[in-house]
């Protein structure tokens, strides 16, 4: 399953090469062959977070002050992370915290 992964508000420097758009292809984990928000979470943090995982991951979900679209639709109006992918989806995580 092909799928569009975008970071910003500073979550991109977590990744190698502090990219901030990832065309990935990730294979459902489940036993009934769906991809979920929280094993796309999952994939995410083994291959794509370089450093400091604490500041993307908290437990199974993101951290609080993590935004998370699905396809433009604020996720947990898709279903949090139960929330069903399909191919060429879009996900943004766009972090709303900042130091100061």
């Amino acid at each position: 399953m092909y799928l569009t992964l975008e970071f910003g508000g500073g979550l991109e420097l977590l990744l190698e090469k502090s990219t901030k758009l990832h065309k990935v292809d990730v294979q459902p984990k489940d036993d009934e062959g769906k991809a979920t928000m929280k094993g796309l979470l999952s994939w995410v943090k083994y291959n794509l977070i370089k450093e400091r995982p604490e500041m993307f991951i908290k437990g199974d979900s993101v951290r609080p002050g993590v935004l998370v679209l699905i396809n433009d639709c604020d996720w947990e109006l898709c279903g949090g992370l139960d929330a069903e992918l399909e191919d060429k989806d879009v996900v943004v995580f766009i972090s709303t915290l900042h130091g100061g």
